[in-house]
């Protein structure tokens, strides 16, 4: 677990740059991505932005780069992103 959290630490760091390239180059050298893959890294950046816990400051801009780039849906999907559902397992009780 701790390589994951020092993973993590690394990757929310090179995502924070918001420079592709760079993102591009740590995830090859890390065994995540190979060269030429994902074939839109620029999108596949913004969306671990957009999901990243640690990179909260970052999620309206994320989000509206998705949306303005045809990505509507995945932005969505992380606007709702901090919203429990009601029911099994949420946090909010009746009273």
């Amino acid at each position: 677990m701790a390589d994951y959290a020092s993973f993590r630490q690394q990757l929310d760091a090179v995502l924070r740059t918001r420079d592709v390239k760079q993102v591009q180059d740590f995830l090859i050298a890390e065994g995540q991505w190979s060269e030429g893959q994902p074939a839109d890294p620029e999108f596949a950046m913004w969306m671990m932005i957009a999901g990243s816990p640690g990179l909260r400051d970052l999620h309206a801009q994320a989000q509206a780069w998705l949306m303005s780039h045809g990505h509507e849906e995945e932005a969505k999907i992380f606007s709702q992103g901090n919203k429990q559902p009601q029911g099994k397992g949420s946090r909010k009780r009746r009273r």
